[in-house]
């Protein structure tokens, strides 16, 4: 009785030692992964209908055809902006401190675009990225189209196109933008979703 249970006992430790290993191996992987980082990095080519902003510095910069063609659009409720919102990844897993070198695929990175406190847009990317585990920055952009009359109609035509000079303007910059994202990330043993939102600005890198 006692040979046959040994090779029974012999295959349940077995099964129970690559079962912890394997999970082990799962937990690690989700720990390296979760440590991405993001950050807003910069706004690049920022048109407001169809008028590039990357020379304006004030108001009083655009030219009275461009400034009439402006208070028009307005007029009509329609003052549609695009821009690429670039996004720093930060994948600190290069092979240092004890991890091993793991780069990190973005499957999904589905975001809501917040701008003034007011929530915009949303959307997600297209296709995989992938991060490398480098411990440098990777940049991921995403092409931005709304239409800021639908959100800041109300606080009048200078305040709007102000706004959008702020962020894409001469002197622009994402401060006054958050991205609220969710990221998810493929790992050999499937896809794991980071498990809350994450709010990106532009102050510093932030992640789980």
């Amino acid at each position: 009785m006692r040979m046959f249970l040994r090779p029974g006992i012999l295959l349940l430790s077995l099964l129970l030692f690559t079962s912890c290993s394997a999970l082990k191996d799962i937990q690690q992987a989700v720990t390296n992964l979760s440590r991405c980082k993001f950050k807003l990095d910069s706004v690049n080519n920022f048109q407001l209908i169809g008028i590039r902003l990357a020379d304006k510095k004030s108001v009083s910069d655009f030219g009275i055809s461009d400034g009439v063609k402006l208070a028009a659009a307005f007029a009509r409720d329609e003052f549609p902006a695009s821009f690429t919102l670039n996004v720093a990844a930060m994948n600190p897993n290069d092979g240092t401190g004890g991890t091993p070198q793991t780069a990190a695929t973005l499957t999904s990175f589905a975001w809501t675009l917040i701008i003034d406190n007011t929530l915009t847009i949303n959307g997600d990317i297209s296709d995989p990225i992938t991060i490398p585990g480098t411990g440098q920055a990777s940049i991921i952009p995403l092409q931005m189209n709304l239409d800021l009359a639908k959100f800041f109609k109300d606080k009048g035509y200078e305040s709007v196109v102000n706004l959008a000079m702020a962020i894409g303007g001469a002197n622009g910059s994402p401060s006054r933008i958050t991205l609220r994202a969710k990221p998810r990330l493929s790992t050999k043993f499937g896809d794991i979703t980071y498990p809350g939102m994450i709010d990106i600005v532009d102050k510093e890198f932030r992640g789980q």
